[in-house]
């Protein structure tokens, strides 16, 4: 009898792809009901709702870089390198977070000019701020800063934090990401995130220059930096 050789690979892609489209449908139904108890419940219901709703919106995010990272591993992922507002894709990043953010008290301050454009695939960034908006809204007290500037030939995208900032062992790695590192269990951290990132960061690629992800601490807030720049 035949048997078709299936790539386990392509099984889990597909496994993941149904998986992601199942999260999507309860992370828009949670906000729903969200919105409509928002005040008919104590704050601490609320808030317990809210964190769920959150913790969906990182599941289905991370469904879809593990995806994104299955089409970069097969060389099918279609790059669309154009230019681009990166104020309006910063806006457009806000927009997708907006009810999270806005349940949780968390204000968003936005530094971009609006003639800043350059050349990035649009949904890979995009992605790229979502990740780094989800590390930032699980560290933050209640403020968040996202910042878009060109220098010395390079778009530098910023998001900031006024929480405690990173653990000194994970800014001791040069790149600020070690994207070799493994599951830490006590934590649940994969570190995914960072490696979906880093990964999208070193896809634009330019007169031989790469780009890169870093992490730190400062910034206008004191607290975590995400960085990503783009030659």
């Amino acid at each position: 009898m035949y048997t078709e050789d299936i790539s386990f690979a392509d099984v889990m892609a597909s496994s993941v792809h149904d998986m992601k489209n199942s999260v999507s449908v309860q992370v828009h139904e949670l906000e729903s009901i969200a919105a409509q108890i928002k005040e008919k419940v104590d704050g601490t219901a609320f808030q317990s709702l809210v964190s769920v709703i959150a913790q969906a919106q990182r599941v289905d995010a991370n469904l879809i870089q593990l995806l994104s990272l299955y089409k970069f591993g097969k060389s099918i992922y279609p790059l669309d390198i154009a230019e681009h507002s990166v104020a309006e894709v910063i806006s457009e990043a806000i927009l997708h977070k907006s009810s999270v953010l806005a349940f949780k008290g968390i204000s968003v301050e936005v530094d971009c000019k609006d003639d800043c454009y350059w050349y990035f695939d649009r949904d890979l960034i995009t992605g790229v701020l979502l990740n780094a908006m989800n590390n930032a809204y699980n560290y933050t007290q209640d403020k968040i800063r996202i910042v878009g500037s060109v220098k010395d030939s390079l778009l530098t995208l910023r998001v900031e934090d006024n929480g405690r900032g990173y653990p000194t062992r994970m800014l001791q790695d040069h790149d600020g990401v070690d994207s070799k590192k493994g599951v830490n269990f006590s934590s649940g951290s994969t570190g995914l995130g960072f490696y979906f990132s880093s990964r999208v960061a070193q896809l634009h690629q330019n007169q031989g220059q790469s780009g890169s992800l870093t992490i730190e601490n400062g910034g206008a807030y004191g607290g975590g930096c995400f960085v990503v720049r783009l030659p």
